[in-house]
Parts: C-alpha cells; structure tokens; sequence
C-alpha cells in the first residue's frame, strides 16, 4: 500500500503548531542546562563507557555514532568547558569526523549501563592529530592518531523515560538475536563481502574480532 492509498498526514510544519500540541517546558527543564562541567558531570564522564556523537554536514546531513572505551578513558576532560575523546580503529569511514570539517556542531550523550538517566553535552568540536593530553589517552599501549576535542556550549543530565519505556536495562527484555540474525548473516545481506556466512562467523568471533580493538 503506497501512501496515496491512505488518508493525508497532519504534518507539524511550525513553532508554534509544535507548541499547541506539545506544550512549553516547565522552568526546571528550561533552565537546567549550563555552560561549564560541574563535579557531577565529571563524575558521570569518568564512569562512563559509551556515548553517541551527533554530526551534521553543511547541508544538514546527520550522523549519530557510538563511540566506546573503558570506563573513565572515554572522556578526557581537558577543564570545566574542554573534552576529548580519542578515535579508535575503525572502518575509516570517519563520517562523524567528516562532518566535523564541515560543520563543527556536535552534540553527545553519554551513558552508564543499568541507568536510565544520561548527560547530554553540545558545543564546538575540532579534529586534533597530537596534543600533550595524547599520552592520557592511551588503552592497551596504544595512543590514538586523532581526537575529537569538544568546546563545550551547554551540558544537562536528561531523564530515564526513554529507558524505562524501553526496558533497555531489564535483561527479560534481552534476546539479541530473536528477530535479528546474528552480525555474520547481516554482513552477507546487506554488505558486499565474498567471504561465507561460517568465515564470518568466525571473523565476529569476540576473541578475533576484539584483538582489532586498539591496534
């Protein structure tokens, strides 16, 4: 069935149609962001393994990436309104770090496994080659050849809904691969790749697949 099948839309195309029907924020919300880290946020940084990068190119074209390392190696915090996060081998598509050259907005949340709420940091973000901080950033014996330093421009913590609406944390909730086939046969679907599902299989093998993590 195409959409002309179907009875019209009703778009929300202006500020203040997207008012009527959602409502203005309440005083705490509006005025809980800040321009500077706090103890709490560095805190919440340095327990945090995981985080999603938001990039968007010239034209508006976003990206949202996930980026991860231990806990209290994610983020380094340069001072009160300077982070940086080191890149780690991957693909090379770099489609973040793209954008970055083009359009230095970013915006990032950072989570803590098994907690709903999460801090959220926008600012101003530049590509770094090499800096003294480059030598705290090392994992594994390895220094990363890039980093995403961020000018901080606010930072807030935002609330768990989206998590317990979820249920993202609950583990009853878990089945990675009832409805999703597991990463190998997705790899063959979707990705050129001449290699077969068992040789990928044994590519995404953890114990091979990780020994690429930092090298």
């Amino acid at each position: 069935m195409s959409t002309t099948d179907v009875a019209p839309w009703t778009e929300v195309d202006t500020l203040d149609a997207l008012v009527a029907l959602i409502g203005e924020p309440g005083e705490r919300a509006k005025s809980k962001s800040r321009p500077a880290l706090v103890d709490v946020d560095r805190a919440w940084l340095a327990a945090s393994p995981f985080c999603m990068m938001a990039t968007a190119d010239a034209e508006g074209r976003c990206d949202a990436s996930p980026k991860g390392d231990p806990a209290g190696q994610l983020a380094h915090v340069i001072d009160d309104r300077t982070i940086a996060i080191a890149e780690r081998p991957g693909n090379k598509r770099a489609d973040g770090y793209r954008n970055i050259l083009a359009n230095p907005h970013v915006g990032l949340t950072f989570f803590i496994p098994g907690r709903g709420d999460t801090l959220r940091i926008n600012g101003r973000a530049r590509l770094v080659s090499d800096a003294p901080f480059f030598d705290e950033l090392i994992v594994k014996g390895h220094r990363p050849l890039l980093a995403v330093v961020v000018d901080i421009e606010d930072v807030f913590f935002h609330c768990a809904k989206a998590f317990m609406r979820s249920g993202l944390w609950n583990p009853e909730t878990w089945d990675p691969n009832g409805l999703v086939p597991r990463r190998a046969v997705l790899a063959k679907q979707v990705e050129p790749d001449e290699r077969t599902v068992e040789q990928l299989d044994e590519y995404y093998r953890p114990e091979n697949y990780g020994a690429g993590l930092y090298a």
